[in-house]
Order: C-alpha cells, then sequence, then structure tokens
C-alpha cells in the first residue's frame, strides 16, 4: 500500500488567526506546518519546533505544497498571486477577498497556475448544514418563502484597537457583515443562492470605527423566497447566530449551526449535535478547532484527488459579492457620511 508523505503547508500571517491554524494542523496526521511567514519576524505561539519564519513566500527555503493565508481580509489576493507564481495551492481565510477585482485576480492567477483556490468557510462542514442542504437540494422541503439569519455579536473597543486595520474600509473591507457574518452570508448563498434584489440600512452606533457595526438587509430570490440578514457587533453581550428557515413542509429553526427546533412533517429531524463550531457571540478567538480541521482536510484530500475542494473560489467568492451588494444598496449611503465601502 502506498503512503502518501506528509502534506506540508506555509502560513502566510502570523496574527491570532495563525494559531487557530497551527492548532488544527496540530490535529491531523500527515498534515504538517513548514514555516510561517511573517514580515515582524514574529514566531506565533504553536510554530512547531522544526518549522522556519521567513519574511517572505518567495524567501521560504523549505519544501510545502501549498499555503493558507491568514492575513488581513484586503491582502489575500497577495499571497495567493504570490503562491499560484510558486505553483503552490491555496487555502484563504474567509472572506476570499473584498472587490470583485481582486477576487477575480487572485482566481485567474491560481487558474492559470493550475492549483487550487479555495476558502475556509467551515461552517459549510457541520453536520446538520449538510443535513439542511441536503434537503434543501433535493427539494424535500417543498417551497422555501423565509430564511431569516441573525448575527448580533459584541465586540469591545479593545478588539478594534488590537489591529490598525480592524474596522477600515480599505484592508477590512466592511464592518460586522465581512468580518463577523462573513460566515453566515455563505451559508446564505449556499443554501439559497444569490437573491436578485438587495436592501439595507447600516451604520454606526456604538463604535468609533469607519464601518457598519450594525446593520439589516432585506432579500429577495428569484423564487420568490423573502430573506432577512442582520449583522452587528453592538449588541451587547452578543448572542448565538441564528437561523430560520419556513417552508412548505414546516419549520426549522438553527443556532450556532445546530438544529435546535425540527417542524418538518414527514422528515426525521437529522441533527447530530456533535460538531463543534466556534461561537463568536462575545469574543472573536477560536477555541474548538473541528471546523477548520475539517476544511483542512478535505483541501489536502481533495488536492490529492484531483476534484474539487469544499469550498472552491467561485463558490466562496459568493459571499462577498452578496456582502458588497448589501454595502452598495445601504438606504444611509449618503454624500459625506456613507459607512459601507
Amino acid at each position: 500500500m502506498q503512503i502518501n508523505p506528509p502534506f506540508r503547508f506555509v502560513i502566510v500571517g502570523s496574527g491570532n488567526i495563525s494559531r487557530t491554524y497551527l492548532k488544527a494542523i496540530a490535529n491531523l496526521p500527515g498534515v504538517e506546518v513548514a514555516g510561517v511567514v511573517s514580515r515582524g519576524g514574529r514566531r506565533p505561539e504553536g510554530l512547531p519546533a522544526g518549522a522556519g519564519v521567513f519574511p517572505s513566500l518567495a524567501a521560504v527555503s523549505v519544501p510545502f505544497d501549498a499555503v493558507i493565508l491568514t492575513t488581513p481580509n484586503g491582502l489575500h489576493h497577495q499571497g495567493a498571486t504570490e503562491a499560484a507564481a510558486l505553483g503552490k495551492h491555496v487555502l484563504t481565510e474567509k472572506v476570499l477577498e473584498i472587490s470583485t477585482a481582486a477576487m477575480d485576480r487572485m482566481t485567474r492567477a491560481c487558474r492559470d497556475a493550475g492549483v487550487k483556490l479555495a476558502v475556509t468557510y467551515q461552517r459549510r462542514m457541520s453536520p446538520d448544514n449538510l443535513a439542511v442542504k441536503r434537503l434543501l437540494d433535493a427539494g424535500r422541503l417543498g417551497r422555501v418563502f423565509a430564511a431569516d439569519m441573525t448575527v448580533k455579536f459584541w465586540r469591545d473597543a479593545a478588539y478594534y484597537r488590537s489591529g490598525a486595520y480592524r474596522g477600515t474600509r480599505a484592508v477590512d473591507g466592511g464592518g460586522a457583515f465581512t468580518q463577523q457574518a462573513a460566515h453566515n452570508a455563505d451559508l446564505l448563498c449556499w443554501f439559497f443562492g444569490m437573491p436578485d434584489k438587495v436592501v439595507s440600512l447600516c451604520d454606526r452606533f456604538v463604535h468609533d470605527i469607519e464601518v457598519e457595526d450594525h446593520g439589516v438587509a432585506l432579500l429577495h430570490y428569484p423564487n420568490g423566497m423573502i430573506g432577512t440578514f442582520t449583522a452587528s457587533t453592538a449588541c451587547r453581550p452578543g448572542f448565538p447566530t441564528r437561523l430560520e428557515i419556513h417552508a412548505a413542509a414546516g419549520s426549522i429553526v438553527m443556532e450556532n449551526d445546530c438544529i435546535t427546533r425540527w417542524e418538518i412533517e414527514g422528515i426525521a429531524n437529522p441533527a447530530e449535535k456533535k460538531f463543534q463550531v466556534h461561537d463568536g457571540a462575545a469574543s472573536a478567538a477560536v477555541a474548538d478547532t473541528a471546523g477548520h480541521e475539517a476544511i483542512i482536510r478535505d483541501f489536502v484530500e481533495a488536492i490529492r484527488a484531483g476534484r474539487e475542494p469544499a469550498v472552491p473560489a467561485e463558490s466562496g467568492r459568493l459571499a462577498s459579492e452578496l456582502i458588497l451588494q448589501i454595502y452598495g444598496n445601504n438606504l444611509l449611503n449618503q454624500p459625506g457620511r456613507a459607512v459601507s465601502p
């Protein structure tokens, strides 16, 4: 039996999220971290003793197979294009990028180089989300007429002071919708596709930042479904994410990607309640890395099998496109006071 050699990543970026990936990879047999790219030379906690710290991807002097991008949102295209030029596969922390031009640029570079480009939208790996996705795709819920996604988090002033890019248009790309609720935007797109009409109200209420800390979007879909999407970092003390789906067959309520109420006629509740997801209600710190482990494992398997990863760029970009529509259709956008990119 052929035994694969270890699959080796270089992590680009040495901030807080890099530690989440280091912890996740430490739990995956046959996957290693060869090094970290850190412009400031910082060695993140959890980096294996034998792994190096390099000032750039071009300076990496050890063999590796792929990169994981943990840099701020608006820098993802830089790491992706540099990795593609080296012939390395790319897994990027959400979001794919913050503009259509940047997403096009990195997607094209990876496609032309023949390397994979995927996004860490790990909530897709939740068994309950997968079960709901299968039922939706099979049409077993009947006509879905309403979906309401609520992401009411709390972030304190220290969070926004922890990085100069936080809460900025140019690098973060937006506020609560981009930085906190992108995973939920991805779920809406994965479950229901893209809306054909979007209108929103986004503003600043609590934090001294450039972008929104609270907003609500109204979404209309080609099949007539009406959705609502709330994103906030101003709701103290922070609440679990909640999705309510209402269809001809009945209703589903989910909190933190787990089914908490099942009112569907004729279909047994598929809830497994064994997959822990990051509850970001009050903190950005990730305690449980099961979702990241699932995404990384799938990414490695996809490369070795020559198939598409669970969240390829073409699918993962839809969350950014939805968020850009929410910002672009903010009814509060007025000269001199716009709070969205």
